[in-house]
């Protein structure tokens, strides 16, 4: 009778320890899987920075396209006109003097 005692207590103890490794795989996957609450901590954190980016890219966007609007044949911005052929092309009045 003793016997069966101890084979009854070893495999609890198996059987234990299998649900145990198991519930243990499963809290890590959770915690660090593809899914797990530490890439989706990771995953807002990237989205928040793209998110940051694209109003970025935005505002310069938007920037472009308010001087390309001033430069264009319907809407001449003579000032800008001015400033863009002093930095790209180098001009420079007869009634200014140049220091380099």
């Amino acid at each position: 009778m003793s016997g069966k005692r101890k084979r009854l207590a070893l495999g609890g103890v198996v059987t234990l320890s299998l649900a145990f490794l198991a519930g243990m795989y499963f809290v890590f996957a959770a915690v660090q899987g593809d899914y797990g609450v530490f890439r989706q901590v990771q995953i807002k954190a990237e989205a928040e920075a793209l998110r940051l980016e694209r109003d970025k890219l935005s505002a310069e966007l938007a920037e472009m396209q308010n001087l390309t609007l001033r430069l264009s044949d319907g809407y001449l911005d003579i000032d800008l006109l001015d400033q863009q052929a002093r930095d790209v092309l180098g001009y420079v009045r007869s009634d200014e003097i140049v220091i380099q």
